[in-house]
């Protein structure tokens, strides 16, 4: 039986085909979704659909017989329900006029977990996981702009011990300036004290000529 097939039986007991085609298709795709994500899909008395990691490994070329190495990978794996497996081995009858696979009373088959338990399980855990992801995320994301900061801080603290010394060395340079501009102008005044020296004898000289006349 192909998909096709599945819907024409299924045809009669949803009202066309168009609605059985729907609801065959939104069925396998909510599957797919689940498993891709990691989910498991458990349908009871039918079995459940779940993602299987493989490691990598060598194995044999069947046609060469060569030694190849198998990359890591991973796979969808089915395992049927209780009540499938007794249906195809025949310890249950097939009913005629009810559904073979339906909802288990609790207690039997695989304890009475429906389909909506699980999905709802899959779907805390994968909340689950965005969770802590985007806490993680958060944390590397505080964690750069500290780090940042830290530097920044050092580059500034750095720039500020600098910067006196600097200023200092200025500082000293114009005072040597200074310095070299004051002695000479003393000097100069050092040696313009005997003209007045002079000035003052001559004066002296002038006065005692005047009183002898």
């Amino acid at each position: 039986m192909n998909k096709a097939q599945l819907v024409e039986a299924i045809a009669d007991k949803v009202g066309g085909r168009q609605q059985a085609a729907d609801a065959v298709d939104a069925v396998l795709d909510a599957i797919v979704r689940a498993v891709v994500a990691g989910d498991r899909v458990s349908v009871t008395g039918f079995g459940s659909f779940e993602k299987v990691d493989r490691p990598a490994r060598y194995a044999r070329n069947p046609q060469t017989g060569e030694r190849v190495r198998v990359k890591k990978t991973s796979v969808p794996r089915f395992r049927a329900g209780q009540g499938f497996k007794d249906l195809v081995s025949g310890s249950k009858k097939l009913p005629k006029n009810d559904v073979a696979v339906k909802k288990a009373p609790k207690g039997s088959l695989s304890g009475g977990v429906s389909a909506r338990t699980t999905v709802k399980a899959a779907a805390k855990k994968a909340t689950a996981k965005t969770a802590a992801a985007r806490k993680t995320a958060v944390k590397k994301v505080t964690a750069a702009k500290k780090t940042a900061v830290k530097k920044t801080a050092a580059k500034k603290a750095t720039a500020k011990k600098a910067t006196p010394a600097k200023k200092t060395a200025k500082t000293a340079a114009a005072k040597k300036a200074t310095a070299k501009k004051t002695a000479p102008a003393k000097k100069a005044t050092a040696k313009k004290a005997p003209a007045r020296k002079a000035t003052a004898r001559t004066t002296t000289a002038k006065k005692t000529a005047a009183r002898k006349k």
